[in-house]
């Protein structure tokens, strides 16, 4: 049995009072504390309009409903990233266009996407994987070329900043995840931003099939439940108040595994810019040997997780091409074990252990 896993959070006592208190107050669907959560992002990320909804999936399918992609339309993503971000354009029966990645970043290469515009092509999907910035204003720019609309996926990367400012923010729309695995979590949720007010005006009537007032409706719009609930919301609300312990905990993990890589030279670290904002939620290496690895530190109870193949390998996609840098990252990255609420103490065995993997 895994001792140490390859992932941990917490949600203490403020979490389960706040849950309770909601629940006194007969405040479980969507209703004014939800209201209060996307108010708290929309100041914490300095963004005027937040919607909330039931997952970071649901947020970037919500957000191609908003732009109106559907049948015949493309949708250009990177092949490195959760395979939500291609399944969302995919739901809408619009075509998957893959894009490789950098060759020392798991992110879209930027130099590669415009020889995957069509005609066809309605939007572009850059993903900030794990906290690291795509190059936004080379995207906005090649976007506003071709006439595509940019929607960040920005699911890992709550809080991390480029130059410009936070990421998911610099778009059309940005989506994000308040999964477990997450710098913030709600166990399930996400939420879109955008700083357009009829864009935020179409997405809170696609939430909520379409209406405006569920008690004496009109059909505008097609739409779903995509709702939130208040009983997320008040999990969310304080886990945003331990935002900063948080990610002073994944920094200083961040910065004890990589004191430690010049001493493993079977692992190649895969950095995030901190001094730049980034923040890095996981901490991702490349390893040849990974199988070796993952059964070796197994064996003595610690937990790792392989990358996720490329999106290009699942057959329905029927996208053919060469994907060097992605092939790279697919079959050899690694996530050690992470989380802001990982003790120090399982990152310092799981060094050890990683000292003696060789010796």
């Amino acid at each position: 049995m895994n001792e140490i896993w390859w992932w941990r959070t917490s949600f203490g006592k403020e979490e389960i009072c706040h849950v309770s208190e909601s629940i006194s107050n007969e405040c479980l669907s969507q209703g004014t504390v939800t209201a209060e959560f996307e108010q708290r992002i929309s100041d914490v990320l300095d963004i005027p309009y937040v919607v909330a909804t039931t997952s970071g999936s649901i947020a970037l399918l919500m957000s191609l409903i908003a732009t109106g992609v559907g049948a015949g339309d493309e949708v250009i993503v990177p092949n490195r990233t959760w395979i939500a971000t291609a399944h969302a354009p995919l739901l809408l029966g619009a075509k998957v266009i893959f894009v490789d990645v950098e060759e020392k970043r798991p992110i879209m290469d930027i130099t590669k996407i415009e020889e995957k515009i069509s005609k066809r092509t309605k939007a572009i999907i850059p993903v900030h994987l794990n906290g690291r910035s795509v190059e936004m204003e080379k995207v906005k720019e090649i976007a506003a070329k071709y006439g595509m609309t940019v929607i960040e996926d920005a699911a890992q990367a709550f809080y991390s900043r480029n130059k410009t400012g936070f990421l998911g923010s610099q778009s059309a729309m940005g989506c994000f995840s308040l999964s477990v695995a997450k710098l913030i979590s709600t166990g399930q949720g996400g939420f879109i931003v955008t700083r357009d007010k009829k864009t935020h005006e179409t997405l809170k009537l696609i939430r909520t099939h379409g209406v405006s007032d569920v008690v004496n409706p009109s059909w505008k719009r097609i739409g779903f439940n995509f709702r939130f609930t208040d009983i997320l919301a008040s999990i969310g609300i304080e886990q945003l108040k331990k935002l900063p312990e948080k990610i002073e905990a994944v920094k200083e993990i961040y910065q004890k595994y990589i004191e430690a890589m010049y001493e493993l030279p079977f692992l190649k670290f895969i950095p995030v810019d901190i001094d730049n904002g980034e923040i890095p939620i996981y901490i991702e290496v490349l390893c040849k040997e990974r199988e070796n690895l993952v059964s070796f530190l197994a064996d003595k109870g610690v937990q790792t997780r392989p990358f996720y193949p490329d999106l290009h390998l699942a057959p329905y996609f029927k996208n053919s091409g060469e994907f060097r840098n992605s092939k790279v990252f697919g079959e050899q990255g690694l996530f050690l074990p992470c989380g802001p609420a990982q003790p120090l103490g399982n990152v310092k065995k799981v060094i050890k252990l990683l000292r003696k993997y060789r010796a």
